[in-house]
């Protein structure tokens, strides 16, 4: 059997908790550990604050503290900071006991000279407790709901994760088989690449951009070798000798696209990735970029790759 990856892990448990909340089938305290695992692989340091308030009681010093406790509607008087501190089984269980003395105040029979006094006493106590239950029930509500929104969050933000990365994996199945079919040797420069980019101090940066020029580089050699011919496009005659990686890869997509504007974007998004990695050296490139920088090269060799075979549509000359 295979193993459960980490992504369908968190799919699963946040599944489970929207149907734990949304069905009403476990009590809070059981919901909330639940939802601290959770928070453990895909939560801020705040959601997994307050969750821990929610268990073991807010704290008055604490900027996130007081301000769960106003999302949860537990101040009585902030100003002088009174309010319901404890944890939310505490608050549940203050709940539940106040439902209990409500349905044993109930009116039975009452009767003599002291009726109307008594019923008197008894609305006005049931009362009391019917706005404290809606008190604590109100407190219940709001953590549910705040619980409810970060969970669901988790879940569709992980759903869509998962359909990119599965996307991902089908599209990178078939351009890892193209490569490998018409330039082979690339694929052997992707593994230092990325060891490059895990290090990620400036000097394995600068490798990496260097790196991604020399996949650049072995892609247009290997699908478009240098000649000493040129090729007219777009009224310019473009040397394709060995230095000329650019122009020999602009004429293999001239060669098997009829669509101006394709040719015009790939033309563009090829000029901007030897302007980032020519050199391998710049400064201004952070980790991110090169990461991105790295995918981009990737995703436009696939491009390049699946465009098909020539077309009559341009024109060469030697």
């Amino acid at each position: 059997m295979a193993k459960e990856s980490e992504s369908d892990h968190i799919l699963a448990l946040s599944r489970e908790l929207l149907d734990d909340i949304e069905l009403d089938r476990v009590p809070s305290d059981k919901l909330l550990l639940k939802a601290s695992r959770l928070a453990r692989l895909t939560g801020p340091d705040e959601i997994r604050q307050w969750l821990s308030f929610e268990m073991t009681g807010y704290h008055p010093s604490d900027p996130t503290s007081l301000k769960y406790m106003a999302l949860t509607g537990r101040w009585v008087n902030m100003a002088e900071a009174q309010g319901w501190w404890g944890p939310l089984a505490q608050q549940q269980a203050s709940l539940d006991s106040l439902k209990t003395r409500l349905e044993g105040s109930k009116l039975r029979s009452v009767s003599g000279d002291f009726s109307i006094g008594a019923i008197n006493t008894l609305e006005r106590n049931q009362g009391q407790l019917t706005n404290s239950i809606t008190m604590f029930a109100g407190i219940q509500c709001r953590v549910l709901g705040l619980l409810h929104t970060y969970v669901a969050g988790v879940y569709y933000e992980q759903q869509f994760a998962d359909a990119a990365e599965r996307t991902f994996e089908l599209y990178k199945r078939d351009v890892d088989g193209l490569i490998a079919a018409k330039a082979g040797t690339v694929l052997e420069k992707f593994p230092t690449v990325m060891a490059r980019l895990r290090e990620g101090d400036t000097e394995a940066v600068s490798q990496a951009l260097t790196t991604c020029r020399r996949i650049v580089e072995a892609f247009a050699d290997a699908v478009y070798p240098p000649t000493h011919t040129t090729y007219e496009l777009g009224g310019h005659q473009l040397k394709l000798d060995a230095s000329k990686h650019q122009n020999r890869l602009n004429v293999y997509i001239a060669e098997r696209t009829q669509s101006l504007s394709r040719r015009t974007r790939l033309r563009q998004n090829l000029a901007n990735l030897f302007d980032r990695v020519s050199t391998g050296v710049h400064s201004d490139v952070t980790v991110e970029e090169a990461h991105a920088l790295f995918l981009n090269v990737y995703l436009f060799l696939g491009e390049v790759l699946r465009l098909g075979e020539p077309t009559s549509d341009a024109t060469g000359e030697g």
